[in-house]
């Protein structure tokens, strides 16, 4: 285990607030899984390298950013 510093806490001020409108799933909708359906599809490279380099610093798959992506697109657009 490493050695960690003690947070010290104090009594001060945060500055301004913004609340901002809450964003997060449901936990219901982070438990169910959704069909899917294998595709081919012919990405650009470069779309393809962004999404790999963006999902390699959060820790993630590109696949699933890029579904991710299409079913926000879908859904927003469904209505």
């Amino acid at each position: 285990m490493k050695n960690r510093k003690k947070i010290k806490y104090t009594n001060e001020s945060v500055g301004k607030v913004k609340v901002i409108a809450d964003f997060l799933p449901s936990p219901d909708e982070l438990v169910l899984k959704e069909e899917t359906v294998k595709v081919t599809l012919s990405l650009s490279k470069s779309s393809v390298e962004y999404f790999k380099n963006l999902a390699a610093k959060k820790h993630t798959q590109y696949q699933k950013m890029i579904r991710t992506l299409l079913d926000k697109y879908a859904a927003h657009y469904h209505q």
